[in-house]
């Protein structure tokens, strides 16, 4: 049996830009991809905690260094420059490997900079 369990997520981004004119996704910095482990075209949930607005889209690689959360598209609709978001990204585990399982859990400040890097639920 499989299970679905969060694999990371970036806590509490700020939205920084709505781009509608945009085929579609959130364009995340590289840096902040790799901090969460996340994959350019990878499957990612969107809480927004200002509006409880819900959804799915996926990633594209933002500039390095530009602390870039941009929902693309359709998304931009669900969203507000400025919005806190958190951005999950789950993965499928077996029951034999979650006796070592450890998701990445990146905490961000207002500028999207990294304060702390957790690897626990």
């Amino acid at each position: 049996m499989k299970f679905d369990m969060l694999w990371s997520k970036i806590h509490r981004a700020t939205v920084t830009d709505a781009n509608l004119n945009y085929v579609g996704s959130i364009t995340i910095d590289e840096e902040l991809m790799e901090a969460a482990e996340l994959l350019a075209g990878q499957k990612v949930e969107i809480l927004d905690v200002n509006n409880g607005e819900r959804f799915s889209t996926y990633v594209i690689r933002g500039e390095r260094g530009s602390r870039e959360i941009c929902l693309n598209g359709a998304a931009a609709r669900k969203v507000a420059i400025g919005d806190k978001i958190i951005i999950v990204a789950y993965a499928q585990y077996d029951r034999s490997e979650l006796s070592s399982y450890k998701p990445t859990v990146v905490l961000v400040d207002e500028k999207n900079d990294i304060v702390q890097i957790k690897h626990e639920v």
